[in-house]
């Protein structure tokens, strides 16, 4: 098990190869068979990915502000507007 953690360390090549990642480690968490220590190693790797993850959504958020002239207009749901 700490062989495929030290291999899955590196750096994700993807937003969404980091999300099926953390999608996994919180399955094999949840399964409750990870012992004590491949546990503390599976949350140390998904914190990791939750902050490559929220990095991706910041640069993301960031290049849709230039591309909008920082006109970002807030999210309406289509329930509210029929009212």
């Amino acid at each position: 098990m700490s062989k495929k953690l030290t291999a899955a360390a590196a750096v994700p090549a993807s937003f969404e190869e980091a999300m099926a990642e953390l999608a996994q480690l919180v399955t094999q968490m949840e399964a409750g068979q990870l012992p004590l220590e491949a546990s503390v190693a599976a949350y140390q790797r998904g914190s990791e990915l939750v902050k490559y993850c929220a990095t991706q959504l910041d640069s993301v958020e960031a290049q849709v502000k230039v591309l909008e002239g920082d006109m970002l207009k807030p999210f309406v749901d289509v329930g509210e507007a029929a009212q």
